[in-house]
């Protein structure tokens, strides 16, 4: 395994695991405060936190061989 390919697999998932962990910050904070259920808003977060995450790593990831 080269030195490129060690990089890119210790930074394979960082843009899902920061999308996670925003989404539920927000979330739980949103769900408090608009919803009045917390469980509620972190649903709501983490699922925009999985699609924003998913969104970067994609994007992140370089497909032009």
């Amino acid at each position: 395994m080269t030195d490129e390919e060690k990089d890119s697999a210790k930074n394979a998932h960082t843009g899902l695991a920061t999308g996670i962990g925003l989404g539920l910050a927000l979330g739980a904070g949103l769900g408090l405060t608009l919803f009045d259920n917390l469980a509620l808003g972190i649903g709501v977060g983490l699922s925009i936190g999985v699609a924003i995450g998913v969104a970067l790593d994609s994007r992140a990831t370089d497909h032009s061989d």
